[in-house]
């Protein structure tokens, strides 16, 4: 009779659920290294759920099988959501705009996603971990830096004990807020005007919603006073806003024209101006409201009183309105936004038989600003009136433009210097000319032509500090008595009412024509805004020295820097 060998009992795991992750662990390993180089808006307590539900133990193999098939998309879908990039409700309002970009720029855009780097750093991550995996329980650590993780959460941002975050925060900036009166106070040794609500509480996701109420509360109270009428001895004078696409400090910077012999060429320069947007629609209706304070988003498109326009404020002191562009003003409808939530009703300058220079993102042609400069010159409809008012805006330096013929993005630094040399010939021009004009050259964003880490060059759907710090310079032609000496530099934070202001006191047009001009009178007390910038789905402020964001309504977190 044969002996029957038994197999013995296998003896069941103590914890047989921990192979729930299997390859998940390299997931989790990936966003712990993405989050510690700042890639990665990472959620704990979401990661955390997540875990959980692939930690349940399922004795049933199909059931354990479906439940992996059914993480694939959550997991994907949680991946998407703690990075950067932008969400479902920003692709679903920028979708129509992003049908209309040629196939050239779009492919340009999907390889700019490409990092190669950290690439190379997943696939090094990859190696160790299926290495390390054969003799160490992986998920043990993985857990225990969830729990860890989660742990902070309670005590303090996570980001804060993370790399780059523990810089000592600067001094509390405490001014008195809400109007334009020059209320100085002082943080760390620096007088600052109190037209910025207090920021004294501790950064917090709360404290720093409270600060953004009180500052569009305050804001709501701003507004720039015009006179109702010229004086008898007012001197008639052309306004000339140069609003300029895709143009930041950082942009300039970048591409090496910090020299180059405009920016010595104004006036008045504003070295820590935000724009308060990324994109040009909003941009534009923040320029052209700019006699009042800032609007949050969602209110800029709401309808707003007469004194909030600044064109609307010099038609009623007598100067005439006009609209130039060097685009057809179609896409993402530009000028549609510019009548409706501007209020520029003007008809727009004919654009027939002028050179077309580039051609735009969506192969629309963009005129050469000289042409247009010299056309906005000699028109008559405008010299009808010794007094006008034009808003110019500019798209050259739009990401995707390329040459005529030409299907390759053309480089940004050949446009810029471009444009920099026909604005500094056009200004040289005016002053042989002897006309008394007010330019006043304003970007609408930058345009990101660096990136960060929250975003790849050309991605603007952030408003961050870098895309929204943009130069702006104005520049008096035909003056009696021109500005000598240095130009004069405005080094506190502003933004669009202080332009307003300046216009406001020199609407009279007594200084083209003084024996000497107060500089400083005309200079000083200018309304200061705090650095706040903000699209459809994303807030950056600037809170106790450092940039904060909030997305999609969200908690605020530090920018990484």
């Amino acid at each position: 009779m044969t002996k029957q060998n038994k197999t013995a009992p296998v003896a069941t795991p103590l914890f047989p659920y921990w192979r729930g992750l299997s390859g998940w662990n390299y997931y989790f390993l990936l966003k712990f290294g993405l989050l510690w180089t700042g890639y990665l808006n990472f959620h704990p307590m979401t990661n955390l759920v997540f875990m959980a539900f692939l930690l349940v133990p399922i004795p049933n193999f199909r059931l354990h099988r479906l439940r992996h098939l059914i993480a694939i998309p959550l997991g994907f879908a949680l991946f998407w959501h703690d990075t950067w990039l932008p969400g479902p409700q920003s692709m679903m309002t920028q979708g129509s705009q992003v049908a209309g970009f040629s196939a050239d720029y779009l492919l340009d855009l999907v390889t700019r996603f490409i990092n190669w780097q950290m690439i190379g750093a997943a696939f090094v991550l990859l190696v160790a971990w299926l290495f390390l995996s054969q003799w160490l329980r992986v998920t043990v650590f993985v857990v225990a830096i969830m729990l860890w993780l989660n742990v902070l959460t309670i005590t303090g941002p996570v980001m804060a004990l993370w790399p780059n975050a523990g810089a000592a925060n600067p001094a509390t900036v405490t001014t008195t807020g809400g109007g334009a009166a020059d209320t100085v106070a002082q943080a760390a040794g620096t007088p600052v005007v109190g037209d910025i609500p207090a920021q004294t509480a501790p950064a917090s996701s709360q404290s720093i919603n409270n600060w953004l109420t009180s500052f569009y509360a305050s804001e709501a109270k701003r507004q720039t006073h015009f006179p109702e009428s010229l004086p008898a001895d007012s001197q008639p004078f052309e306004l000339l806003v140069i609003n300029i696409c895709s143009l930041a400090w950082s942009d300039i910077e970048s591409s090496g024209l910090m020299s180059h012999p405009l920016w010595s060429h104004f006036d008045i320069l504003f070295k820590n101006f935000n724009s308060g947007t990324s994109y040009s629609g909003p941009a534009a209706i923040r320029l052209l409201r700019a006699s009042c304070g800032q609007l949050s988003h969602k209110n800029l498109y709401q309808p707003a009183g007469n004194q909030c326009y600044l064109f609307e404020n010099l038609s009623k002191l007598g100067f005439s309105q006009h609209l130039m562009l060097d685009h057809d003003g179609v896409f993402g409808g530009f000028l549609q936004e510019v009548r409706e939530g501007g209020g520029m009703q003007s008809p727009l300058m004919d654009q027939t038989g002028l050179p077309v220079a580039l051609r735009s993102f969506d192969n629309s042609p963009i005129y050469d600003d000289a042409a247009v400069l010299d056309r906005w010159n000699k028109s008559e409809d405008r010299t009808q009136n010794p007094r006008s008012a034009t808003f110019f805006n500019l798209l050259p330096l739009h990401d995707g433009n390329h040459l005529p013929g030409v299907s390759k993005t053309a480089d940004y630094k050949m446009r810029a210097q471009k444009l920099f040399d026909q604005l500094d010939a056009f200004l040289t021009d005016l002053e042989k000319s002897g006309r008394k004009v007010m330019v006043v050259i304003v970007p609408e964003h930058g345009a990101a032509l660096a990136g960060d880490r929250m975003q790849v060059s050309g991605l603007r759907d952030i408003p961050s500090p870098s895309i929204t710090h943009v130069p702006v310079g104005i520049k008096f032609i035909g003056m009696k008595a021109p500005h000598q000496g240095d130009m004069i530099q405005i080094d506190r934070p502003s933004s669009f009412l202080a332009i307003s202001e300046l216009v406001a006191r020199s609407v009279d047009g007594k200084n083209f024509v003084a024996d000497s001009v107060d500089w400083d009178a005309l200079t000083s007390n200018l309304p200061q805004s705090a650095p706040v910038s903000e699209n459809a789905n994303a807030v950056v402020v600037q809170y106790q020295g450092k940039p904060w964001v909030r997305l999609n309504g969200g908690d605020w977190v530090p920018y990484p820097q």
